[in-house]
């Protein structure tokens, strides 16, 4: 079954930096492109950065772009999003997925929370 375990949030000031993780399973994690997403309450889910399968061309979105860096590690199934001079809008629930649907149906994991304020 596929599924994403993100971790690594928390509340940091502004101008701080965290490091979110996600665990890959139930799929052949190093055939697909990743993304991480982001969702506020109220407003759509939106994607943040993405990594091709082989971890070259990473792209982001302009709000984050000279701040956040993703990577993947295809051996340990894991995809992480370092996250630099934090901003209060950057506050929202993380998402790793990749970026084609696998197996016809878009599953979640829980998210990991990120909140940035002083």
């Amino acid at each position: 079954q596929v599924q994403f375990v993100e971790s690594g949030g928390g509340l940091v000031q502004p101008g701080g930096s965290l490091r979110l993780s996600c665990a890959a399973s139930g799929f052949t994690f190093s055939g697909y492109d990743m993304r991480w997403y982001r969702q506020i309450p109220g407003k759509e889910r939106e994607s943040v950065a993405e990594i091709s399968a082989t971890g070259r061309r990473p792209m982001y979105a302009d709000s984050v772009k000279g701040r956040f860096t993703i990577s993947r590690d295809n051996a340990k199934k894991m995809v992480y999003l370092q996250m630099n001079s934090l901003k209060p809008e950057d506050t929202a629930m993380y998402y790793c997925n990749p970026v084609v649907v696998v197996g016809g149906v878009r599953r979640w994991g829980q998210g990991t929370q990120v909140i940035v304020s002083s």
